[in-house]
């Protein structure tokens, strides 16, 4: 269908959310109905999920799928007019060593948690380049920043979000439309049920950092936004993960001999400690 947008109130944005039904994904859509914003959330599912709040648009998508994304795009465009946020959210977890992990799980990770993001800049960025406005926000992780052993996988296609990101922000910046790449550390989510894979060691480490963190995904949405509010191109939401960035960029040999000594860890068989 033709492209025929047109701006909406400040104050009342038109959203799209992936990866909607649960965890950081929820808690934005939550965040954003309640601040006024007009929200669709889409997440895998057929059947609207009855976490999804009332008064709140849901719509099935499959981020690997070409045909969704464009009956996302239709849907928008029928419904909204246009959109002003786009947050490709949508991921899920795998942990493993190279030489244990099979092809079968980096093809598995790579279509959703990478190509899904780069399927839904690449439906939408036309949209928002003929508007001369919008805000991409892609959530990547911590482990897109810094790469700890026994991640592979997961590591390489979050730092792929980050990069996709920061490519964008400078190519899209002459069409009015900013880029933001979320990156947080383990918080409490049922981002651990989907783990899988052959590591079945990395898995049990995963998840359990994922169910002892303090942190909720409620907590963890409340500073996205205001990192969004703010423009900020990269939103870091936790004390470690500042600690862990700055580390790398600025005591890099304090940073490698910490990442090192974790990978000896991993070769003698100890307790896999994983980057908060």
């Amino acid at each position: 269908m033709p492209l025929t947008p047109h701006r909406a109130p400040t104050s009342h944005r038109r959203v799209l959310v992936t990866g909607a039904a649960s965890g950081l994904g929820l808690a934005l859509v939550r965040g954003l109905a309640a601040r006024g914003d007009r929200v669709l959330a889409t997440d895998v599912a057929l059947e609207r999920p009855d976490a999804i709040p009332v008064g709140v648009d849901y719509l099935p998508l499959d981020v690997r799928s070409d045909d969704a994304w464009a009956r996302a795009l239709d849907h928008v465009m029928a419904s909204m007019g246009g959109l002003d946020l786009l947050v490709n959210n949508a991921g899920v977890a795998a942990g493993g060593r190279i030489d244990v992990a099979t092809m079968d799980e980096w093809h598995w990770i790579v279509d959703i948690n990478l190509l899904g993001v780069v399927r839904g800049c690449r439906t939408f960025v036309p949209l928002l380049k003929q508007q001369g406005s919008g805000h991409i926000v892609n959530t990547a992780s911590l482990a897109g920043l810094v790469h700890a052993p026994g991640m592979a996988a997961y590591n390489t296609v979050k730092a792929g979000v980050v990069a996709l990101s920061e490519t964008l922000s400078h190519e899209l910046a002459p069409h009015g439309v900013t880029v933001s790449v979320v990156c947080p550390s383990f918080f409490q989510t049922n981002l651990g049920a989907s783990f899988r894979g052959a590591d079945t060691e990395m898995e049990d480490a995963g998840r359990a950092m994922v169910s002892g963190s303090s942190r909720t995904a409620e907590g963890v949405a409340a500073i996205v936004l205001k990192g969004i509010d703010s423009g900020k191109d990269v939103i870091l939401t936790d004390r470690e993960g500042h600690i862990a960035w700055r580390a790398k960029r600025f005591v890099r040999p304090l940073y490698t001999a910490v990442m090192q000594g974790a990978g000896r860890r991993l070769h003698q068989g100890k307790a896999v400690r994983l980057p908060r």
